[in-house]
């Protein structure tokens, strides 16, 4: 039984806001009214302020059918985040079609920025409550599209360092950046560290397009390699057996992660 595709052409944002307009005036489920008394709640008063109680009280429920519906408190807190990450994801998702992948990467850290310095209290609940193991869905999804878009730029053959590299680096550099600058005053916040750490972390996982400049043999072997990773992640005709692709494979992020060149 196969599952129905999602439509060939992206909703544009007027789509986005007509379906989020249309959500917000049909009448909400159960679910739907719980999830936004604790979306509200952690509005107005942080992540303290979600206790299963509180949200009860708001949504006008008997407290057990929070942990009917959803299982436990963490299970309604993945929906809250959802809730609050779902216009950024699909911004996110448009940026994926763009022309150069390196600007897409730029504007995808400029996005995650604002998100995060807009919607502090959501941004925390995802990323803020640091569980080995465990990331919230809503964070997964993000983080995947990251992989997506760094994995364009290993495809251009621009990449300095294997995909799983840039993408923890440019991931826990985003975030530590939103975390630094929500944990001052306002008043106190630079916009300027943002874009400083955007044009470092830039710099550090891509190259110059080809034909810009001489680059380090190192950079260009990394870059290589990982044009190569992508290529046969596209290609499942190549003529190697599926140890051998392993392999190569461990092989090709062995030489994009060096991080000496050639003596």
């Amino acid at each position: 039984m196969t599952r129905e595709t999602a439509p060939e052409q992206p909703e544009q944002p007027e789509q986005l806001e007509q379906a989020e307009q249309a959500e917000q005036q049909a009448e909400p489920t159960l679910r739907q009214k719980i999830v936004m008394a604790a979306a509200e709640l952690l509005e107005d008063g942080g992540l303290e302020a979600v206790s299963t109680r509180a949200v009860a009280a708001r949504a006008g429920v008997p407290t057990p059918s929070i942990f009917r519906i959803f299982g436990d408190k963490d299970g309604l807190l993945e929906e809250v985040a959802e809730h609050g990450f779902r216009r950024y994801l699909a911004v996110k998702a448009e940026l994926l079609g763009g022309g150069d992948p390196v600007q897409v990467l730029r504007d995808a850290w400029d996005l995650h920025i604002r998100f995060g310095l807009e919607h502090p209290a959501y941004y925390a609940l995802v990323y803020g409550q640091v569980r080995p193991g465990h990331l919230p869905r809503a964070g997964r999804r993000a983080v995947a599209d990251l992989r997506h878009m760094i994995t364009q730029v290993a495809a251009a053959g621009r990449l300095r360092m294997s995909v799983d590299r840039a993408a923890e680096v440019m991931h826990s550099a985003g975030v530590g950046t939103i975390l630094t600058l929500v944990g001052r005053p306002k008043a106190e916040r630079d916009p300027r560290t943002s874009d400083v750490a955007r044009d470092m972390v830039i710099s550090t996982l891509t190259l110059p397009p080809a034909g810009d400049g001489d680059e380090p043999s190192g950079s260009t072997v990394a870059s290589s390699a990982m044009a190569l990773l992508v290529a046969l992640g596209q290609d499942d005709t190549a003529s190697l057996s599926p140890a051998e692709r392993t392999l190569l494979l461990e092989w090709l992020n062995r030489l994009a992660d060096a991080t000496d060149g050639p003596g």
